[in-house]
């Protein structure tokens, strides 16, 4: 029975055992009750029961009696507790395959034990602060209270070893006496088996891939150096291995890492064995954790994973562990008794408590660089920190952070630090700004610790107090830690270049193809070196897997190409390629290649010592088969030859013998399919029989009809070997019609041997087809024949294939049967369809499809198709026939809505509606308007062209009749389904009352101006039309000034050039029998008013004129908003305004200057504008001196004299060479300075190179591309007659990076 030790938070530690039954049970909850604890507990065993040996090795555990009833070897480890809010177990974890928090220890063997009764006691769930508050079942974590840490540490010093058992601290007053009772001797403990070699560690991994040796396990004390080795097998490398060490999973050990840290490489060539090993220098409690070693060469890599456990050093007091394990029993030897464990127990709290007060001295043995890293992080980053530098005591980490007291420092340098991250897309520009306390502080820019020099990528910028690097047209090698320094203090941030969505330009298309043909699926992103993820049937397709399945990835610029060199049936199924900005789908149908037979395996008759030769032709070049003689293979000898060329098998045997006889088969190889001829051995006995007889024609077709009719394939061989008898021998003669062939040479020749005359044809052609005649004479008669030769072939493709109908995925597709059907009756057709563009094309059918038409279905609405057809008789499948026009898939629209009568007259009805719900990507074309006279059933067309506008007006239609309309939406598809009036509409027109409806603007007066023109329109209702009549002042309107147009609901008023004529009283009259409506209209047209007139300067006083004027005669039709006052002196006579609309006709002019003479001038103003001419005053206001004289007053003239003093200082510079730049600083000073610019004390003389500027005191000095000669002290001097001023500076300029 495993026995788990777990530490609890609460005040000591409990004991869990993990029973057969694979539950976790907590020993604190079944103490009995006979024995207190230190702490007042009932107590955990009971030491008086040994009972008997069980002959079987575990028993079901009862928790009622709790009893151990033989020795068992028990497990120790370290783990959590797994209590609940209410007192209930918990199951734990299974310790035969122990987790990163449980680690395995070696067996112990502990006597029988009896437990007493359960006594449930359960304990409050502890809860974690706000700073314990994280995930603590991280692999490199070993969380415990910081209290127990030492008394529960894993390893040769734990409590749970055996060392650790003999070096705690014996406590005879903990001991209590137990009852003597003798042991059985099966139940004594077997001494501790010794652990494995090194070598055979059971955490030691097997040697797989390049490593020989992996790294072990390694637990060393702080204080000491460790050593870690690995070993390479060279032979599986092909090149020099790169190694690196890392600790977790990213942080790299190199030479940067410290001085404690040593890396040695050693090969030996004569067993190509590559050794390495990491030293480590007297290791802390940070060097615990996961370490990671990575091996890479060339396209070869490899790594592999160990851990390091530190250890506190050993205590002194050897062996106070294990005598607090001390058995009951007096007089008994020292491995029998049962265990007590009380002196452990009462001994753990005075020693937690001595190692608590240590606990809190100590520094965990973390770097203090982590904990400045530690107290400037977030709570969420604290187990990623622990993780990262191999933190295992988070806990007691976490008290130490909490007890710290973490100041924010001000920063001295910076106003403004860097933003924590910055994020931009890949080929952008991104600007990281700073802000400094003074702008004549030095600044650098680091990347990942390598300081940035200007360039075309990095531009510097200074504006005022803020610092900005910009970096332009960003990549994935921008994605880093840039850091900016000033002085001591320095600020961090982070760049991340985000890739752009790939997007799928060129989709994969479906492909059919047979097996072994060569297969490239290609897909075209918008991106080079995009990645992109390939997939079968939702199985991604990796690289590692492509061998298997015998497939390979290839990237030509944006293209990606999925190729199969030889495909399977395996490899057909539906292939998915998906980027981050999209995917596309395609089929791929992989079927078996059928095999055809061109020319069988013909019988053959040979003599002794003749050649025999059996030949066929199958339709794949590539295929192989074996030759079988009475189902034995045939081996090739001296004899026999067998050869393959091209689409032809033969098997030749020379020197034909009597065993050769027999039947011979060819069988392809991966066919289901075999090809028989028969071997005949023709003895020949020689007797002379001097005799004549007739010759005579033997002709044999095997049960074909008397009319001798061969049929031949076209294009295949015709050998037709007729046998003749005679003699003498015979002379054989063939025809055709009139035609005789004796040609022994070409596509159509004779062949003569002795008792046979063959016709061959090499390739038959349909022209052969005919009746040829065999006539064989010689001198005692003659005998013929005739042979009707009947060629077939494939039959012509199929005609007139059209596409007669498209629906929302469907199409209907019409052809005509060929004109040719290759004398064999068509059996029926294949189709075929692909997307326009496309050059893959898809079945649409397996089996012959018998009719001539076809629907289509599952295409997608909106893309253009073609589609053919193959015509297929018993000889084969005809040539395709020509493609269709490329056409649509597109369903017609959907009814239209809400259709109304608007309008109906006598003989028109004006219909108005909405468009349909679903158009779809055909779109429409237009709507077609029908209409159905009552009584009839025929629909009468109201429009010959499509209505694109939701309305329409049906004219002549016969007056009194009851008409039913209807609508239908009208595209490539064809007609909608119709939308019908409900209820027929009656052709008669409505009478409507008539009713003026006048425009608000209307209502009130009308006012325009002269000249400008007057356009009224105002609508109406009335059925039947109504009649209007325009009236000014109740005589009519004179219709030669205005023009008057009147429509069925409205009616225009328009005059092209008003006059004051026009304006009066208008009244609008709209009349229907008698019934009538009436409209008043107030016309206004206005002007400019006249000037004022007798304007007289009626008094004046000191620097006061009063004038007076009347008003004008002519007010312009229209009101005056008042009056526009001017004056003017008579010496200049320019005049200044004096008042705007003054409203009343006197005004007082004030502040007229004494000496002068003035006149007046005054313009009246409408709401026109002013008057176009003023009224000026006859007589003149005179402005009298009193005699006042004025008294220059005495003053001091000012000194504005001031020696030269610089505003702006000239500052630093670092500029780049090659690259213009500028000096700048301000100057005061009065009189004008002279400014004379030094370099090194040296006076800058007429060098072009230097350009030097004064603007309003601001001086510029330009150099014009400086080099490093350049740099140096620059200084700038200004002298007057007062004094002089001196600024310098230090110019640096750098050579470019």
């Amino acid at each position: 029975m495993p026995l788990c030790l777990s530490p609890s938070r609460l005040d000591g530690p409990h004991f869990s055992c993990l029973y057969p039954d694979g539950v976790f049970y907590d020993l604190d909850s079944c103490k009995h009750s006979s024995y207190p604890d230190s702490d007042g507990a009932p107590d955990l065993w009971n030491y008086g029961l040994s009972p008997a040996v069980p002959a079987a090795s575990y028993e079901t555990f009862d928790p009622a009696v709790a009893t151990f009833s033989h020795t068992q070897g028990v497990q120790l480890c370290y783990g959590p507790s797994t209590y609940s809010p209410v007192g209930n177990l918990d199951p734990a974890p299974s310790l035969e395959a122990p987790g990163p928090g449980f680690p395995a220890y070696p067996m112990e063997d502990f006597t029988s034990q009896t437990l007493g009764p359960l006594a449930y006691a359960p304990y409050p769930s502890p809860v974690l602060s706000e700073e314990e508050d994280l995930l603590l079942d991280s692999p490199a974590l070993e969380v415990s209270d910081s209290e127990s840490d030492e008394a529960l540490m894993a390893g040769p010093e734990g409590r749970g070893s055996e060392a650790a058992a003999k070096n705690a601290p014996a406590d005879k007053d903990a001991t209590k006496p137990a009852p003597k009772e003798a042991l059985p001797q099966e139940a004594r403990a077997e001494p501790p088996k010794e652990a494995p070699p090194e070598d055979q560690s059971p955490t030691a991994e097997e040697p797989t891939g390049i490593f020989l040796k992996k790294p072990d396990f390694v637990s060393v004390e702080t204080g000491k150096d460790a050593v870690i080795l690995a070993k390479l097998n060279g032979k599986e490398l092909p090149d020099k291995p790169a190694m690196k060490w890392f600790k977790g999973k990213w942080l790299e050990l190199d030479s940067k890492s410290g001085a404690r840290f040593s890396f040695k490489e050693s090969h030996d060539s004569a067993s190509n064995v590559y050794t390495l090993e990491l030293h480590i220098r007297k290791v802390v409690l940070g060097d615990r954790g996961d370490y990671r070693l990575e091996v890479k060469a060339k396209d070869i890599c490899d790594s592999c994973t160990f851990k390091i456990d530190v250890e506190a050093p050993h205590q002194d007091s050897a062996g106070q562990s294990l005598e607090s394990f001390k058995r009951s029993g007096e007089k008994m030897p020292e491995d029998k008794g049962e265990l007590d464990f009380s002196s452990l127990l009462q001994k753990r709290q005075v020693v937690e408590e001595e190692k608590k007060k240590k606990k809190d001295d100590d520094d965990l043995g973390i770097p203090p660089e982590i904990w400045e890293l530690l107290k400037g992080a977030k709570k969420s980053e604290y187990e990623r920190i622990a993780f990262q530098y191999g933190i295992t005591d988070l806990r007691g980490m976490l008290k130490r952070l909490k007890k710290a007291k973490v100041e924010v420092k001000k920063s001295a340098a910076f106003t403004k630090k860097l933003d924590p991250a910055y994020q931009v897309d890949r080929g952008n520009k991104i600007k990281l700004v700073v802000e400094i306390s003074n702008p004549d502080l030095p600044l650098k820019w680091f990347k990942n610790g390598q300081e940035i020099k200007p360039s075309s990528k990095y531009v510097f910028e200074n504006v005022g107090k803020k610092r900005i690097l910009t970096i332009n047209k960003c990549t994935l090698a921008d994605d880093a830690a840039y850091e900016v320094v000033v002085k001591d203090e320095k600020c961090f941030t982070e760049v991340f270049v985000r890739e752009p969505p790939v997007l799928i330009v060129t989709p994969l298309e479906d492909q059919q193809v047979f097996v072994g043909d060569r297969v490239e699926m290609a897909v075209e992103v918008s991106e080079e070196g995009a990645q992109v993820m390939w997939m079968k049937d939702g199985v991604e397709l990796t690289r590692e897997d492509s061998f298997k399945s015998m497939y390979r990835f290839k990237k030509d610029g944006k293209r990606h190409i999925l190729i199969y060199s030889e495909v399977t049936l395996a490899d057909g199924g539906h292939y998915q390629v998906m980027t981050n900005g999209g995917q596309c789908e395609a089929e791929l149908i992989v079927e078996e290649k059928q095999l055809e037979v061109l020319q069988d395996i013909a019988d053959v008759t040979v003599k002794a010592s003749e050649q025999a030769m059996f030949k066929c032709e199958v339709s794949d070049e590539k295929v192989t088969g074996k030759w079988y003689k009475n189902g034995v293979e045939v081996r090739p000898s001296k004899r026999i030859t067998m050869s393959h060329v091209g689409r032809f098998h033969r098997l030749t045997i020379d020197d034909v013998r009597p065993e050769d006889e027999g039947d011979y088969t060819f069988v392809p190889d991966g066919y289901a399919l075999s090809l028989s001829a028969t071997l005949n051995f023709l003895e020949i006995t020689v007797e002379y029989v001097p005799k004549q007889e007739p010759p005579k024609i033997h002709l044999d077709f095997s049960g074909k009809t008397s009319e001798n009719t061969i049929v031949v394939v076209a294009g295949n061989k015709l050998r037709l070997d007729v046998s003749i008898t005679g003699e003498p021998p015979p002379v054989a003669t063939w025809m055709k019609e009139d035609e005789v062939f004796s040609g022994t040479e070409g596509r159509v020749h004779i062949e003569k041997q002795t008792d046979t005359s063959s016709f061959v044809i090499e390739s038959t052609e349909r022209a052969d087809e005919g009746r040829y005649t065999i006539k064989v004479t010689n001198p005692v008669g003659e005998d013929v024949a005739s042979i009707f030769l009947r060629v077939v072939d494939v039959p012509d493709p199929p005609e007139a294939v059209r596409v007669t109908s498209v629906g929302e995925d469907w199409a209907t597709l019409v052809w005509e049967p060929p004109k040719y059907d290759g004398g064999q009756m068509v059996t029926g057709y294949l189709l075929e369809r692909k997307k326009k563009g496309s050059q893959h094309w898809m079945k649409l059918n397996f089996e012959v499809f018998t009719e001539t038409t076809y629907e289509s279905t599952n295409m997608i609405e909106g893309i253009l198709y073609e589609m053919r057809v193959f015509a297929v008789n018993a000889i084969g499948v005809s040539q395709p026939s020509v493609n269709t026009k490329p056409f649509m898939p597109i369903a017609p629209t959907s009814e239209p809505q809400h259709l109304t009568v608007e309008d109906v007259t006598d003989t028109t009805t004006t219909l108005k509606w909405r468009p349909p719900d679903r158009i779809g990507a055909g779109g429409i074309d237009g709507y077609l308007v029908e209409y159905c006279v009552e009584g009839s059933d025929e629909w009468i067309p109201a429009n010959t062209e499509l209505v694109e506008r939701c309305g329409f007006t049906v004219k002549n239609l016969p007056t009194g009749a009851r008409v039913t309309f209807r609508v239908v939406g009208v595209n490539i598809a064809g007609r909608s389904q119709p939308a019908t009036l409900a209820q027929p509409v009656t052709i008669q027109e409505i009478v409507e009352q008539p009713k003026i409806r006048l425009p608000r603007h209307l209502r009130q007066t009308y006012i325009r101006k002269v000249g400008e023109h007057i356009n009224l329109v105002i609508p109406f209702q009335g059925k039947p039309r109504p009649q209007v009549t325009w009236t000014k002042g109740g005589a009519p309107i004179d219709t030669s000034h205005v023009l008057v147009h009147t429509s069925d609901f409205d009616t225009v008023f328009f005059v092209r050039e008003a006059a004051r004529s026009d304006s009066g009283e208008y009244e609008l009259s709209v009349q229907i029998e008698n019934m009538k409506d009436t409209a008043t209209i107030h016309i206004r047209v206005v002007e400019k008013a006249g000037p004022p007139e007798n304007v007289m300067v009626k008094e004046v006083w000191g620097t006061n004129a009063l004038v007076e004027w009347k008003p004008p005669k002519d007010d312009g039709n229209s009101e005056i908003t008042g009056y526009f006052v001017q004056k003017a002196d008579k010496k200049t006579m320019e005049w200044f305004n004096v008042y705007e609309r003054n409203r009343q006709t006197s005004c007082t002019v004030s502040d007229l200057i004494m000496g002068n003479e003035y006149y007046f001038r005054v313009y009246s103003e409408n709401i026109c504008g002013l008057s176009d001419s003023p009224g000026v005053s006859k007589n003149t206001a005179c402005i009298l001196k009193t005699g006042v004289t004025f008294k220059m007053p005495e003053y001091k003239e000012h000194d504005f004299r001031t020696p030269p003093k610089f505003l702006t200082p000239l500052p630093d510079r670092v500029v780049v060479a090659g690259y213009a730049a500028a000096l700048n600083c301000a100057i005061r000073g009065y009189p004008k300075p002279k400014v004379v610019w030094m370099k090194n004390k040296m006076e800058i003389g007429g060098d072009p190179r230097f350009l030097m500027n004064n603007y309003m005191g601001v001086l510029t000095l330009n150099i014009r591309r400086p080099s490093s000669f350049d740099s140096g002290t620059y200084s700038c001097l200004a002298v007057n007659e007062l004094g002089e001023a001196l600024a310098e500076c230090k110019l640096e300029v750098r050579m470019p990076q």
